[in-house]
Order: C-alpha cells, then structure tokens, then sequence
C-alpha cells in the first residue's frame, strides 16, 4: 500500500469536503460523511470530466452536479445514467489527526 498523507481531520470542521491534487494525472475528492468515515473518489465525473468535489451528498450517493449522474461515495460504482462507468475509490484512514489515503 501507498498511503499519502492528504488532509488534517480539523480541515473538516468548517466542511465535509476537500478537493486533492496528488499530482497531475491524479486529483480526488475527500468527503467527511455524516457517519463520521472519510471517504474518498476521484475527483471527476466519468461521463463528462466535471469536478465532483461540489456535487450533492445524499446519504452515501454522490452527484454530478452537471447532469445528475451519481455514484457510491463508498465504492465509486455508478448509479444511475448519464454516467455508464465507475469513479475510482481509495481506502482512508485516520491516525492522530491526519488523513491519509492509499493511491496504490
């Protein structure tokens, strides 16, 4: 495993979200769920490349904000059309305040 360390839990005091770039080829998107887990996606819709950093939070069901299409926030599969393909999923953990995520 490759865990990079992306956030402090007191970034999500204020929010339940937090956009990532890792690197060029590599951007995700944090999420604090009302669950108190973080979860984490890639940052991009798989239909069309639009931020899903901002997109609506129902229950674990995240959506695109440009034409609705939403994905399991714990899995990434894709829910519902437009979208025909998952987002990519990372497992996360919590130690001592920082956040890190395995990008392996």
């Amino acid at each position: 495993m490759t865990w990079t360390s992306v956030a402090t839990s007191e970034e999500f005091n204020a929010t339940d979200r937090k956009y990532c770039e890792l690197s060029e080829d590599l951007q995700i998107a944090l999420f604090k769920h009302d669950d108190g887990k973080f979860y984490a996606v890639e940052a991009w819709c798989s239909h069309q490349k639009v931020s899903l950093v901002n997109g609506d939070l129902e229950d674990y069901e995240l959506m695109c904000p440009l034409h609705g299409a939403c994905f399991d926030l714990r899995t990434g599969k894709h829910l519902c059309l437009p979208a025909v393909k998952p987002i990519r999923s990372f497992p996360v953990k919590e130690e001592e305040g920082q956040i890190w995520i395995d990008v392996s």
